[in-house]
């Protein structure tokens, strides 16, 4: 049979595959036309029964020596045809399992490999390299993860529920049994307008306002979160009390009563409770250590536990600074450790934030150490105060037992000092990374398949001196493999990373793999780069979070779970880093970290930075998570001109502004975005004094506290994502979706409908910055109803804001846009705030990880300045909803927004314009 095909080599250099098959028919004897059937790939029968056939008959063995056989002689590439077509035949062979493992069991990994290798130099056997590659992704053995279980490493006891974490079944994505070739750039996202199945069509559901999910009586609760409409405004004098200095203010606006307390000589400021406000009762059980502990990420623990500060090189110790060298996660870490507060909250006495914590009752030498650290190193990062960070991580509670603070959650950052372009990606990298992924599976020797540190047990797993020791050596010229954890209580959504890295060799190239991730694209294949913070930078006057990485890339592996029931397929985010410091302590993360703590200590910042008597800012606790720490909602507006009935009345007729942020826990551009929408809000700019007088703002920052202090990617510690529970939230399970709708149906109850609501996300898959909102004729129109929308009346006043930031905004995209409802989005908070609070402008706004290509920022990433620019943009475009008639068509605030220039910008300036 072999050599029927080698004597016909010649004839099928003038012919094509259909002749040589034709011709081998009619030679060959009857028992081989099944063979030869399938060497014709398009007649290929794909059933279970034909395969196994196949196989059973060792028709691979034979394909594999036939491709074997032309590759050597077909010297001067004449039969390329005969080869891809014997591939596809192998493609077509390895659809089941028993396939794949008769292609292996007969060395066809090694055959496929070896000639691939010679075929790299030359273009014109472009389309065999890229078929083998495929055929040896696919046929790679599955590989299960290196843990025990593939729940998460911590669990948290619902109420009502089972101590355990259901197993998932989720379906594969299609990617994983189709083609593997690279993505081309313009084809690297879904088409946004590829929704027809998904569409809601259903008129009633539409136009019809669904009845209340709770009795009415239940919403006056939520009185008491509309302070300015009750507040008297009554002059007070205060006495505050900032780093020992005693000042007086007079004002006319909401003041606190604060109480004077000395301790060892220093003044403490303690906030007395308000009587309206009364302790949620906490829920017991913190996960499987117990007693709650502090992880937010790199901040945040409970008081009464040992608060850690990692991040210092070995260079430093001169502080005479206790240190602690281990290795979490494949890292070595170096930590300092700083104790907290040794005095505890009793039971029942409210937790929130009290002034002056900063300057608490620790003394001694860990106090000296810090405040020599801050005096010595310390950088002025506007609206961070370190001391404020650490007391409000001593006071978050989180699952595991950790009482971490990563050094750039204290010490804080400033922007890069330029732009940050994306990053060049090299042709064929992804094919590489297969390459070096089938190496280790011919070189199983090579592989120190070494599990150094477990994370559920918090424990190293391995003692052997000898293996440990060339663990260590092979970091400087291996990859290091790491996995992201689950989800609390779930068996899924691993994107998110945050770790540290330390005692690493300057100049030597170390990669990183992220074995773990779920979603079948990223941009780190379209010019995304992590983010990296080094202490050693810092300390020298540099705190910074930069885009690093080279040869990045995001592709499929050949990973599965470690056991259970679920189908899923894993992707690798692969990148290599160049440390510039010797002995140095660095992070890397997916993106700019924004923790729970951070948020607390922001909010306290923001609120001595305003001027009372000109500014109302309140924050208050819209309610408790399941974790026990409190979800803040914020109100700001101006304060009235004077107590006449005139002035009152304005401010309580002010429309409402509802925003909303970090509902999903690894969106951490989303807190950005909000960080830029609180200063600017606050600031005394002139169009936030105007915004201030036109509208009351309620924001809420942060809708997932327990998922954001936890690490979580998409859900909360109830393994449910958030965004997807607005319909019926239940208020024991998602509290903070369920009082955020019930407030939200208290100002509808008492005729203050917001005029705007607007939900922050990031986006992973898509550049720039855009709106989802809500049309009933967009969506019929998209979908092809055949109801007649002529005779329907719809406000297009939804596309008000998004034409406003096209205009001002340089990140922000209008094409990018739709206002399309969706069935799978139907519980969404844009969806259910428009169909059941009547809300017009009901947005979400998504934010891209990576950057921009269109506008000013085409080619560039996006980094903290930009995404807190987005957020005074999107204050800006509130203008144009405005009904002050007076202050939207202001000469004074035209010319302060300058938006005319802001056009130019947008569509033709260069950078250096701006």
């Amino acid at each position: 049979m072999l050599a029927l095909f080698l004597n016909t080599k010649k004839k099928s250099q003038d012919g094509t595959v259909h002749q040589l098959t034709k011709k081998a028919k009619n030679d060959a004897h009857s028992n081989d036309l099944s063979f030869l059937s399938i060497f014709h790939c398009p007649f290929i029968s794909l059933t279970e029964a034909n395969v196994w056939s196949i196989v059973s008959k060792g028709y691979i063995s034979g394909l594999l020596k036939l491709y074997e056989d032309w590759h050597s002689k077909d010297t001067h590439h004449v039969a390329i045809a005969i080869r891809h077509a014997l591939l596809c035949c192998l493609h077509n062979a390895t659809q089941t399992t028993g396939g794949r493992q008769a292609l292996i069991s007969q060395g066809g990994i090694q055959l496929l490999y070896q000639t691939t290798q010679t075929c790299l130099l030359s273009k014109s056997l472009e389309c065999l390299v890229e078929s083998t590659v495929q055929l040896m992704r696919k046929c790679l053995p599955k590989t299960p993860l290196p843990l025990t279980s593939d729940k998460s490493a911590y669990t948290f006891p619902l109420p009502g529920r089972p101590h355990a974490v259901p197993d998932v079944d989720v379906t594969p994505d299609e990617s994983s049994v189709g083609s593997d070739a690279e993505e081309d750039e313009d084809n690297q996202e879904a088409n946004s307008t590829d929704y027809d199945d998904d569409l809601e069509t259903d008129l009633n559901k539409l136009c019809l306002r669904p009845d209340l999910d709770r009795p009415k009586e239940l919403l006056q609760q939520y009185s008491h979160l509309c302070p300015e409409l009750s507040h008297d405004f009554q002059v007070h004098v205060c006495l505050c009390v900032f780093y020992g200095v005693i000042q007086l203010s007079v004002s006319a606006s909401v003041c606190q009563c604060h109480s004077i307390q000395f301790n060892s000589g220093k003044a403490e400021i303690k906030r007395e409770s308000n009587k309206g406000e009364r302790e949620r009762k906490e829920r017991g059980g913190h996960g499987r250590s117990g007693e709650g502990r502090c992880r937010d990420w790199g901040g945040g623990c409970d008081r009464g536990t040992d608060i850690r500060l990692t991040g210092f090189p070995k260079s430093l110790t001169a502080l005479s600074l206790k240190l602690d060298i281990y290795l979490i996660s494949g890292s070595c870490s170096v930590n300092i450790l700083f104790p907290a507060s040794s005095g505890e909250t009793p039971p029942g006495q409210r937790r929130e934030e009290q002034d002056g914590d900063e300057e608490g009752a620790e003394e001694g030498y860990h106090r000296t150490t810090i405040d020599r650290l801050l005096e010595r190193h310390g950088a002025c990062i506007p609206h961070h105060v370190p001391k404020l960070y650490r007391a409000a991580a001593a006071k978050t509670k989180s699952i595991p037992g950790f009482g971490i603070l990563a050094f750039p959650d204290f010490w804080g950052h400033l922007p890069p000092p330029g732009h940050e372009p994306m990053a060049p990606r090299k042709p064929n990298t992804q094919r590489q990374k297969v390459f070096e992924d089938v190496q280790r599976f011919l070189n199983t020797d090579d592989i120190i398949n070494l599990l150094v540190f477990d994370l559920e047990n918090s424990r190293y797993v391995t003692t052997d001196t000898d293996t440990t020791q060339q663990f260590y050596k092979s970091l400087l010229h291996f990859l290091i493999k790491f996995l992201c954890s689950n989800d609390v209580n779930c068996s899924q959504h691993t994107q998110w990373f945050y770790f540290e890295v330390s005692n690493m060799v300057a100049g030597i190239p170390y990669r990183f793999n992220v074995i773990n991730c779920e979603k079948s694209n990223s941009q780190f294949n379209y010019g995304m780069q992590p983010v990296l913070y080094s202490v050693r930078e810092a300390l020298d006057g540099r705190p910074r979070w930069v885009r690093t990485g080279t040869e990045i890339c995001y592709y499929r592996n050949y990973f599965c779970p470690a056991q259970g029931r679920r189908k899923t397929t894993f992707y690798t985010l692969s990148f290599t880093i160049t440390f510039k410091h010797n002995e140095d302590v660095c992070y890397l993360a997916y993106h700019y970290p924004y923790t729970y703590s951070a948020l607390k200590a922001h909010l306290k910042v923001l609120q001595k930075s305003v001027d009372p008597a000109k500014v109302f800012f309140q924050q208050q606790i819209l309610c408790g998570t399941l974790a026990g720490n409190s979800c803040p909602l914020v109100t700001i507006t101006a304060c009235p001109a004077s107590k006449g009935w005139k002035d009152l009345h304005q401010l309580r007729n002010r429309p409402c502004i509802v925003l909303t942020s970090r509902v999903h826990p690894g969106e951490s551009n989303a807190s950005w975005v909000m960080k830029g929408t609180l200063e600017f809000l606050c600031s005394s700019d002139l169009v936030a004094q105007s915004l201030r007088e036109a509208f009351v703002f309620k924001i809420i920052p942060m809708l997932n506290p327990d998922g954001v202090i936890n690490g979580t990617n998409r859900c909360d510690v109830n393994s449910e994502d958030l965004n997807r529970q607005w319909c019926k939230p239940d208020p024991v399970l998602s509290p903070t979706i369920y009082h955020t709708k019930g407030f939200l149906y208290y100002l509808n109850s008492i005729g203050r409908t917001p005029l705007v609501f607007c939900d922050y996300h990031g986006h992973s898959r898509k550049k720039n910055v855009f709106l989802y909102g809500c049309s009933i004729k967009e969506t019929l129109w998209q979908s092809g109803s055949a109801i007649d929308t002529v005779g329907l009346k719809e406000d297009p006043g939804y596309r008000t804001i998004p034409k406003t930031l096209d205009r001002i905004a340089p990140a922000f995209s209008f094409n990018s846009c739709n206002y399309l409802v969706e069935k799978s989005r139907s519980a969404t908070a844009r969806v259910v705030v428009w169909r059941e609070m009547g809300v017009l402008r009901s947005y979400t706004m998504e934010s891209t990880y990576n950057g921009c290509d269109q506008g000013i920022y085409k080619g560039l990433q996006i980094g903290t300045r930009e995404l807190q620019e987005m957020g005074v943009k999107f204050c800006h475009s509130l203008l144009s909803v405005t009904k002050d008639t007076k202050l939207l068509y202001s000469r004074r605030l035209i010319n302060h927004i300058d938006l005319d220039h802001n056009i130019l910008d947008h569509n033709e300036e260069s950078l250096h314009h701006l």
